[in-house]
């Protein structure tokens, strides 16, 4: 009689055990879109308990669902001070030494082989 009770008890704990589980698969989307700031995090967990209502048919979308959206990326723009009189004085001395060279390049005779 108390193998009886105890195999009862056994049975109904594995039952219960596996009853939290597949709820904990189920919840597996969720928690993913909770964890990256899904902006539809609570129709996620709704889809998430109606896939248990319609044979797990909703379970692979909403898990995509859930994967899909992306963490939103933080963009910080850097003011470096600079003026925009500093890269036309910049402009001008580069246009000063491509002066001074294409004068030593036309000063400079070119020499031309005879092979």
């Amino acid at each position: 009689m108390l193998l009886d009770y105890a195999s009862l008890g056994f049975l109904m704990m594995g039952l219960t055990m596996a009853f939290y589980v597949f709820i904990y698969i189920h919840d597996i989307p969720y928690e993913i879109a909770k964890k990256r700031n899904h902006p539809q995090v609570e129709a996620i967990h709704v889809a998430c308990i109606l896939s248990l209502f319609t044979a797990h048919v909703l379970w692979p979308l909403v898990f995509i669902w859930a994967v899909t959206k992306r963490k939103p990326i933080e963009v910080t723009v850097h003011d470096s001070g600079t003026d925009v009189d500093q890269y036309l004085d910049r402009i001008a001395e580069l246009e000063a030494k491509l002066s001074q060279l294409e004068a030593q390049q036309t000063s400079q005779p070119v020499e031309q082989g005879n092979d």
